[in-house]
């Protein structure tokens, strides 16, 4: 199961941040972040982009407010980027990628 959680905006919108394992990278994971109207809005958009099996069971992994503010200064509102190898390491400094980014080194693989 991935780790992930959601943080519910003022505006009334919703920011669901998810571990899930990398298409591209062999034991890899990825910290992907989605801006939507709610939690079932959020996932659908990733299901839509292929991410099937993508489920948010409880709230352990919020996003932190440097990941919220990446996420609502993006366009598409739907980012990435590597997540740490584990639970206490610090986030990476790597920048954040559009999903784009993530389903083109997946078709390229």
């Amino acid at each position: 199961m991935a780790a992930g959680g959601f943080c519910k905006l003022p505006s009334g919108s919703v920011v669901v941040a998810l571990n899930l394992p990398s298409p591209g990278l062999a034991g890899g994971f990825v910290r992907v972040l989605v801006l939507a109207q709610n939690r079932a809005r959020a996932l659908t958009r990733l299901r839509n982009l292929g991410l099937r099996a993508v489920y948010l069971r409880g709230n352990a992994a919020p996003p932190t407010p440097d990941e919220i503010t990446a996420v609502l200064h993006h366009p598409d509102g739907l980012i990435w980027r590597t997540a740490p190898k584990s639970a206490g390491q610090e986030l990476s400094q790597e920048l954040w990628h559009p999903i784009r980014a993530l389903l083109r080194q997946t078709a390229q693989a």
